[in-house]
């Protein structure tokens, strides 16, 4: 009989008010928010507030605010898809029919394309975090933790200490 005790399934014990609205035991949030645009002519560019906040231990930062432009995230995907062994998630298109000149309206600055951007990047970079052996990889650190991306750091896994 002891052996059947060893194997007996654990009952759950009734989740009450204070468990169910309590901070979960581990989160990672990221916002993607507050585009702008910036400069004139062909030089403009959108580039995007990325808010984050966790609790968990391989951040050694618990909340970073950061602006970052398409072009991070086509780096931050690049580096993912060479260095780490997760699928990566494809990011939002980039609308290059948007890019042609002479166009009546204004492209890839027109207000709903950058909001179905917005929200394209914000599944991919919730994506990403989310997965656990890309939490351990250095570029998605950089990426949402430095004002500035080094592009010249050295790919690797973040340590604990």
């Amino acid at each position: 009989m002891a052996n059947r005790d060893a194997t007996a399934r654990i009952q759950p014990r009734k989740q009450d008010l204070e468990d169910a609205y309590a901070p979960p035991a581990n989160f990672l949030e990221i916002d993607v928010l507050n585009p702008e645009t910036h400069g004139i002519g062909n030089k403009r560019f959108t580039d995007y507030e990325l808010r984050m906040r966790t609790n968990l231990p391989i951040f050694r930062v618990k909340e970073s605010c950061v602006r970052r432009r398409y072009s991070d995230f086509e780096w931050l995907r690049g580096e993912l898809e060479r260095d780490s062994k997760i699928v990566v998630p494809p990011l939002p298109g980039k609308a290059l029919s948007r890019q042609l000149p002479f166009r009546g309206d204004d492209g890839i600055f027109e207000e709903d394309f950058i909001e179905d951007r917005r929200q394209g990047l914000e599944q991919f970079i919730n994506k990403i975090a989310g997965h656990p052996l890309a939490q351990n990889e250095k570029c998605l650190h950089i990426f949402l933790l430095e004002p500035v991306i080094d592009k010249n750091y050295v790919p690797g896994k973040v340590r604990l200490t």
